[in-house]
């Protein structure tokens, strides 16, 4: 079946279309009066967001893998049902294996205010319950507007508890990674990934060496500003006081095949997230939801 025929319910006539991308995968490509962007199915992943007029927010590696089974590196990768390393050290994937999964496309629509609405979704199968024995409904909810709203629901529909940690895990394009402030973070506490400590914020975040912060008790709003290239970024969250702020730097950045050396000049990861402490539990029946809204300033 073509992806014409296959999604043909789904797609807005001037507004919304689904096109194999790079590697076959499907991709949603979105163009309306007030953004363009474009939407992986492949990982359930966010990977472009220009507003109308402007350049792209978003980061994608030019060496990115682009095929079934891999992740991409870029864009809003969605690592669920766990953030970093396997929590139980069973050798599943880092960030779980959302990213891995070909999601299903459960909604479009147009909205009245010129913007696009696009709903993927995943369930539990029997491939899914061999890694993480739950039962459960994830979606994602992407509008296209303005700005780029994000909202990912995971509803328990097992019959037992069980926990989960998770991140919206945004690459931020920038001019030049020297010039770049992370703003909202003064004061707040963070594990320091890169030397295993715990410390105190001061000041902005400013990136000159490698850089993986959790940052604890965040406020629901903070700031990406973009000296080099004049432009500043507003985050808006909901249902996270987590937040995780990344840069490989060279040494890092050198040893992985799917980013270039040179790139980790070009981004900056701050992350909407339920990671460390920050441990969602759901109940039969419960669901959460982490939530984040990326305009310009």
């Amino acid at each position: 079946m073509t992806l014409d025929a296959r999604y043909a319910t789904h797609q807005l006539h001037g507004q919304l279309s689904i096109t194999e991308g790079r590697g076959g995968l499907p991709m949603i490509e979105v163009r309306n009066a007030l953004a363009t962007a474009s939407i992986s199915l492949h990982g359930g992943q966010v990977l472009s967001f220009c507003p109308q007029g402007g350049a792209d927010l978003l980061f994608v590696s030019e060496l990115a893998h682009s095929r079934s089974g891999t992740a991409i590196h870029g864009g809003v990768p969605v690592c669920w049902p766990w953030f970093g390393p396997d929590p139980q050290g069973q050798g599943r994937p880092t960030h779980g294996t959302a990213q891995y999964r070909l999601w299903d496309l459960r909604r479009t629509e147009a909205l009245p205010g010129g913007e696009t609405l696009v709903e993927l979704g995943l369930c539990d199968n029997a491939d899914s319950r061999a890694v993480w024995p739950h039962g459960f409904d994830l979606s994602l909810t992407v509008v296209v507007g303005r700005s780029l709203s994000l909202s990912l629901t995971t509803r328990n529909t097992g019959d037992s508890t069980f926990e989960l940690t998770q991140a919206l895990h945004s690459y931020f394009a920038v001019t030049d990674i020297a010039q770049v402030r992370v703003t909202g973070l003064d004061g707040c506490a963070y594990r320091d990934k890169v030397d295993g400590t715990h410390k105190q914020q001061h000041g902005d975040v400013v990136v000159n060496a490698e850089v993986d912060r959790v940052f604890a008790n965040v406020p629901e709003v903070l700031g990406i500003v973009d000296g080099a290239g004049s432009r500043r970024l507003r985050l808006a969250t909901r249902g996270s006081r987590t937040a995780v702020v990344w840069n490989p730097w060279a040494g890092l950045a050198a040893r992985m095949d799917d980013l270039g050396d040179d790139e980790y000049h070009r981004f900056i990861c701050v992350e909407t997230a339920n990671a460390d402490l920050e441990v969602r539990t759901l109940s039969p029946g419960e669901r959460c939801t982490i939530a984040v809204d990326i305009a310009l300033a």
